[in-house]
């Protein structure tokens, strides 16, 4: 195993969560955090991943669709 993923995977760890497998084209939820003044709150939305950045581990990103009311 390379340093670098030794690294994540004892960042995983640390976090105590588990990473989800997804790809492309699966349907996901996603928690965004708003901040409206001094109050902050997780809002909750459903979309569809249309790509993923930089593999699977902590560092990576992904790109979601949102669609709300039936437009995306």
């Amino acid at each position: 195993m390379d340093l670098i993923a030794q690294l994540e995977a004892e960042q995983i760890a640390a976090l105590g969560k588990t990473i989800p497998d997804f790809k492309p084209g699966d349907t996901v939820r996603v928690g965004y955090k708003v901040t409206e003044g001094t109050r902050t709150r997780v809002q909750a939305y459903e979309g569809v991943c249309i790509s993923r950045k930089n593999g699977k581990g902590i560092a990576g990103s992904f790109t979601v669709r949102k669609i709300s009311f039936g437009e995306g």
